[in-house]
């Protein structure tokens, strides 16, 4: 694979993602949101509970465990399932590209037209912040590393409904779903497995963070501050079993989603003859 044909590809779809009007309403509306509860955030705190910085980056982590993974599956169902239903890709793949150069470059645009609207949410923030004086810039990083993360996660799940799919609207039916079912039945069936099975401290923290966004809340939560108590017993549990090394475990949960749904992704489009 060479790069300059992987960058071409990459411009060409931030261009289309940018002309997409559903990434324009999710940047807009996230940076709204990230405004909005910044500011009203900041404006309620007081000397009990969470104040100040805390409380806004709280409500942060409320948003975006809902609103990342919506974008990060979205804009990557339709990379390669609408470009096959409009027969775009046949026409990419018909020119002299490898069929990796035109899955990586896509990938990548994908990843930059996410990254522009994270930003630009990101961005409102830290000015609603800022104006305070009451800002902690290392635990804002973290907090933006960890979103990073998860919307490559969330990212590499859309590919993956993409290369699976034939149609455009189906993949855009399939990530819906999707998200509905890791964002509301994955807790629901947490919960009930929970009362039916009690398990262990340790099962109970396995089987939370197998989900994706439960492993970004946990390290989101962790990283504002520096503890889990507000989990209960799961939250010491995994203090107490893992100490320092558990931003390294959740981060590396989340990077381990990335390089799997992108490699089966990859492995799907490189080796069906249908994609």
């Amino acid at each position: 694979m060479e790069l300059r044909p992987i960058w071409i590809i990459a411009q060409r779809e931030l261009r289309e993602a940018l002309r997409n009007r559903w990434l324009f309403i999710f940047a807009a509306g996230f940076a709204v949101l990230a405004f909005g509860l910044s500011r009203a955030s900041l404006a309620t705190a007081g000397y009990a509970g969470l104040g100040g910085f805390g409380r806004t980056a709280a409500s942060l982590v409320n948003a975006l465990v809902l609103f990342v993974p919506l974008l990060g599956l979205s804009v990557g169902a339709g990379a390669v399932a609408a470009d096959r239903e409009r027969g775009a890709l046949l026409y990419l793949l018909a020119q002299p590209v490898s069929r990796g150069e035109v899955f990586f470059g896509k990938a990548l645009g994908a990843a930059m037209a996410t990254g522009a609207a994270l930003l630009a949410g990101f961005g409102l923030a830290a000015l609603a912040i800022a104006t305070t004086g009451s800002a902690d810039a290392a635990a804002f990083l973290r907090l933006a590393g960890y979103t990073a993360l998860l919307a490559l996660a969330s990212l590499g799940l859309g590919f993956l409904v993409s290369t699976l799919t034939q149609k455009g609207s189906t993949a855009n039916g399939a990530a819906l779903l999707l998200w509905l079912g890791l964002v509301f039945l994955a807790d629901l069936g947490l919960v009930g497995a929970t009362l039916a099975l009690r398990p262990t401290a340790s099962g109970l923290l396995g089987a939370l963070v197998v989900n994706p966004l439960q492993s970004f809340k946990l390290g989101a939560i962790y990283s504002l501050r520096a503890t889990l108590d507000t989990l209960g017993p799961v939250g010491q549990y995994a203090i107490y079993r893992y100490g320092g090394f558990l931003h390294v475990i959740l981060g590396g949960l989340l990077a381990a989603w990335t390089v799997v749904t992108f490699g089966i992704a990859f492995t799907l489009f490189k080796f069906r003859r249908d994609v």
